[in-house]
Order: structure tokens, then C-alpha cells, then sequence
């Protein structure tokens, strides 16, 4: 099995380009920081830097509403390959290819995590609070007070 889950900021806007050819596909690029879960020397935390790579309308979801800074979670897998550099060197790589990708936190939360917004905005939320719209007359319904 191959999948992958980080959680982590982007470290500057996604660079999207666009497949040539009758059907032009989004491919966006962008590099999440991911913080480790323990600190060097005790003090000092520290991050992996981790490429990633969304196709289609997840990659132009990443490149209408991802900026530098934005905390998301991306769930994909990782895919590995190599090519030769224009100095002949042979550079290999890793990216993790982007399955789902959303908002870890609202627009307006900085740092401390409190808000979501879904990925896809479509799906009733308002992007303006990260909360859905419940109508009125139905708190007798929600299964938790």
C-alpha cells in the first residue's frame, strides 16, 4: 500500500503550468513544511520539506485558493523517478501525487488551528467562516449539544 497524510504549511505559492494538447490538464506544484514531531537539542524545531504535485482540478483548486503560508492537509501517494540533468548528472526524486488536499484551518485563524474549511467549496460551506449554514428549527436533531 502506498499513502501518504501530511499536514503542513506551504512554503510559497503553488507553481501551476499546463499540459499541451486539446484537453489542457492543471499540474500544480508546491512544497508543504511539515513540522517533525520532536525537537533538535531539545529547543529547536524542526520541518521536512515535501514536494507535491496535484493534477486536474485538484491542481487548480491549489491554484485559485493556496498561497504561501496556508495550513493544509494532503492525503496521495509517493511516487519516485529520475532523470538527467542538462549537465548530464542523473537527479532522482520524490513527490507525493496529490489524491485530496483541504484546508487545515480557516483563513482567518493564523496559528491556532481552531477552523476548517472544506476543499471543495461547493459543499455548503461559507468560505468566509469555515462553518457550514445549519437551518433554523432543527437543534432537536444534531446528535451532540
Amino acid at each position: 500500500m502506498n499513502k501518504v497524510i501530511l499536514m503542513g504549511r506551504l512554503t510559497r505559492d503553488p507553481d501551476v503550468r499546463y499540459s499541451s494538447g486539446d484537453n489542457a490538464m492543471a499540474i500544480a506544484r508546491y512544497t508543504l513544511a511539515v513540522d517533525r514531531r520532536f525537537k533538535r537539542n531539545g529547543d529547536e524545531q524542526t520541518a521536512d520539506f515535501i514536494g507535491c504535485v496535484a493534477f486536474g482540478k485538484a491542481g487548480e483548486f491549489a491554484e485559485k485558493y493556496f498561497r504561501k503560508g496556508t495550513k493544509v492537509v494532503v492525503s496521495g501517494r509517493i511516487q519516485t523517478g529520475s532523470y538527467t540533468n542538462k549537465d548530464g548528472q542523473k537527479v532522482y526524486t520524490t513527490d507525493v501525487v496529490v489524491d485530496e488536499q483541504e484546508f487545515a484551518e480557516s483563513k482567518n485563524a493564523g496559528t491556532d488551528n481552531s477552523g476548517f474549511i472544506p476543499a471543495n467549496p461547493a459543499e455548503g460551506s461559507d468560505p468566509g467562516d469555515g462553518f457550514r449554514n445549519i437551518p433554523d428549527g432543527i437543534d432537536e436533531e444534531l446528535p451532540f449539544n
